[in-house]
């Protein structure tokens, strides 16, 4: 089963299909998670250049996983299917703030980094 992630060097989406997931809407907040990170591209809003240690566990890759959920978040919120997902998203943001727990700041910049993202992707029609 192919597994869900970005891959920045090739730029590339990858998604398992919508049938291993248990409900449409755990799949479509995974899709808006990935989709988010990949409007840090140099193609587009140049987030990743902020970020440039993605290695698992670091504070770069941490920031930008907050990120990537708290925009994901948004866009359930704006296709409606938040009820379904709220929790899950609660629970990945709050493993990520711990992490960051020694750059408290970081949240508010995450939201606004979130927020351009999103615009982003509602702007590219």
């Amino acid at each position: 089963m192919k597994k869900a992630c970005y891959i920045p060097a090739r730029d590339e989406v990858h998604m398992p299909d919508a049938k291993h997931f248990y409900e449409d809407e755990e799949f479509y907040s995974t899709l808006y998670h990935e989709i988010i990170h990949s409007t840090g591209h140099s193609k587009r809003l140049s987030r990743h250049q902020h970020f440039p240690n993605l290695n698992f566990g670091s504070q770069d890759y941490s920031q930008e996983e907050l990120v990537a959920e708290m925009g994901a978040a948004y866009l359930c919120g704006i296709s409606g299917i938040e009820n379904a997902t709220i929790d899950n998203s609660a629970a990945y943001i709050e493993g990520w703030l711990r992490k960051l727990k020694s750059d408290k700041r970081f949240i508010v910049s995450a939201a606004s980094l979130a927020q351009k993202a999103v615009d982003y992707i509602l702007a590219a029609k």
